[in-house]
């Protein structure tokens, strides 16, 4: 009873989060309106910064944050340059020029990526299956970047599309590396935000983006920061902590994209486009096709984004 109970509760969260990350594309975009990438991300790291802070002394933690060796806090270091900072700053980016429609499904590159990198680092050896889902994964990402029209070949938007595609390279290269750091889950997040929110704040200075931002910067910068890189990542956490099966409760991350379409056009108007539906099944296809061959860092958070 307490094992069905537990696992209902991880389904619970599981959706809960997926409710949470499904509007993140939608946010992103009204947020741009009132401020650049820089000034929203620099918003969004901070709020993120003070809730994983809230909820690493809410679970009595703080007594593990100096305990990590110099190596771990290098490791922080590092991570926290490649995301929240790196990986936020080109994404952000990618959404400014893009249709959001088309960021967020580009954005499920990564787990093609996660496969590739896997090889080398992971020194998992790939299989046919594995590169007939690469394969059918980037073709969706090939129809998506020319919106369905291959009359020309050419890109209609090529520098979005390459930041979109290069965010997703930056993101499996985090987790990838993130997942050999067997530090307690929580206390590893807060220090690579500290770091983070470092690196965001140096850039934001340098590229003169501080400035005094209206409320409507300020609600949308707090909602990113809540729901994309706070609460949310707690409450996927929580999910798969009382999982019976991680890899069942992973797999619900890829209905996100397709809840994601249905509110991209009802909140900003834009009409999905054919090319980007297709291009998107395409591209979950290839992955599920290729996660089914052998076991992969699970999620974004273990995670989605976007």
């Amino acid at each position: 009873m307490e094992n069905n109970k537990a696992n209902y509760s991880a389904y619970f969260f599981a959706g809960l989060a997926i409710a949470f990350w499904s509007t993140v594309s939608t946010a992103f975009k009204l947020s741009l309106r009132y401020q650049t990438p820089t000034q929203l991300l620099l918003g969004a790291a901070l709020v993120s910064l003070i809730v994983i802070t809230i909820f690493v002394i809410a679970q009595k933690k703080t007594v593990f944050l100096l305990q990590g060796s110099l190596r771990d806090i290098i490791r922080s270091a590092l991570l926290g340059f490649l995301n929240p900072f790196l990986y936020y700053t080109v994404l952000l980016e990618a959404y400014d020029i893009l249709p959001a429609q088309e960021a967020q499904a580009l954005n499920y590159i990564w787990a093609v990526m996660l496969a590739l990198l896997a090889i080398p680092i992971l020194k998992q050896k790939p299989r046919l299956r594995d590169i007939g889902g690469v394969l059918l994964s980037f073709c969706g990402a090939v129809v998506i970047a020319f919106r369905g029209d291959f009359s020309t070949m050419q890109f209609k938007e090529p520098v979005g599309v390459t930041l979109a595609l290069v965010s997703t390279l930056i993101w499996a290269i985090f987790w990838l590396f993130n997942v050999r750091d067997k530090r307690d889950e929580v206390v590893k997040l807060f220090w690579i935000f500290v770091f983070g929110f470092m690196y965001i704040l140096i850039y934001a200075i340098a590229m003169g983006e501080i400035a005094l931002l209206d409320k409507y910067a300020w609600l949308g910068a707090g909602y990113v920061g809540l729901f994309e890189m706070g609460i949310t990542f707690i409450v996927w956490l929580m999910a798969l902590q009382r999982a019976k099966s991680a890899a069942r409760i992973t797999n619900l991350i890829f209905l996100t994209p397709f809840i994601s379409l249905v509110i991209i056009n009802l909140i900003l108007k834009e009409r999905i486009a054919l090319s980007t539906i297709s291009g998107l099944v395409l591209i979950i296809g290839g992955i599920l096709w290729q996660q089914s061959s052998k076991a992969l860092p699970e999620s974004r958070v273990a995670n989605d984004s976007d």
